[in-house]
């Protein structure tokens, strides 16, 4: 086909994803490839797949990109991804999240299984497991999803994350049981009869503002801050696991990776049994469990 003298041939689709993919660099994105193709994925409605592939057939974009520009450029004003898209995938689910609710981090995977194994290696039919500041649901579905036989509880007491955690209870877990309620009171009916308390607590030290902007500006302070040392709540979950869990019922607390040694010290204080820290994938300490006595 023969092009009209002046007119711009349509831009391929690979163009306009090394294109998107440049501004993001520029903008310090962390990962502009991919945020590109998830951008484009999710406004174009393709696999990631079809869309790569699309791509190297050198097809041409579609032509109302108005969309995608507009979210691209909230995108390179460093917008979490995950907010655009409105999902954050976690495990097998994809979790719906958006401003309001902390986004899970694939690090958190790892305190997901510590929590799962625990829980699948208690005997009986139904072991009672409980999130303690739920967020968006993450661990607690992680749990009653993988562990069926498990009767899961979660504690939410922030406004605009019950609203995403609860949504998400209903997509991926109806049968779990979520609860607006302050973690430091959570369940007293449960009182020595819980198997696995897992949290992922607020625990940056109040003058450690945090250096992406995705987090910075965009995580709910309520889930990222957790006083001068950022072990306020860590303290307030030992005591409240104490009380829920029956003697050798497991207790895991996600945390910095700075910050093993403190914890690690606080719990064996409050008499904890095997309190040990454990690594993720990129070796950095992340969270630490310990059995009741």
């Amino acid at each position: 086909m023969t092009a009209v003298p002046g007119s711009r041939a349509p831009e391929s689709l690979f163009d306009l994803l090394r294109r998107a993919s440049s501004t993001l660099a520029l903008a310090g994105v962390p990962t502009p490839d991919t945020d590109a193709e998830l951008l484009a994925a999710h406004v174009f409605g393709l696999d990631r797949g079809v869309l790569a592939a699309a791509a190297a057939r050198g097809d041409a974009a579609p032509e109302d990109v108005a969309v995608f520009e507009g979210l691209l450029a909230r995108r390179a004003a460093r917008e979490p991804l995950q907010h655009l898209t409105g999902l954050a995938p976690f495990r097998h689910m994809e979790l719906r999240v958006g401003p309001g609710v902390f986004v899970p981090r694939p690090e958190t995977e790892m305190v997901a299984q510590l929590a799962i194994d625990a829980l699948r290696a208690m005997p009986g039919d139904a072991p009672i497991a409980v999130d303690l500041g739920t967020g968006s649901g993450a661990l607690a579905l992680a749990m009653a999803t993988e562990v069926p036989h498990a009767s899961v509880h979660a504690a939410e007491n922030a406004v605009d994350a019950f609203i995403w955690a609860k949504e998400n209870f209903a997509a991926h877990a109806p049968h779990a049981r979520l609860a607006f309620i302050d973690l430091a009171s959570a369940f007293p009916e449960l009182d020595g009869k819980v198997s696995v308390v897992v949290s992922n607590p607020p625990y940056v030290p109040d003058s450690a503002v945090p250096r992406d902007p995705e987090v910075r500006f965009w995580d709910p302070p309520g889930a990222l801050y957790g006083g001068p040392d950022g072990l306020e709540v860590v303290r307030i979950l030992s005591g409240v696991a104490l009380r829920l869990l029956h003697p050798g019922g497991t207790l895991v607390i996600e945390h910095g990776e700075w910050q093993g040694d403190a914890i690690r010290e606080l719990l064996n204080v409050d008499d904890w049994r095997a309190v040990a820290t454990h690594p993720d994938l990129t070796t950095r300490d992340r969270a630490t469990t310990a059995l009741r006595p």
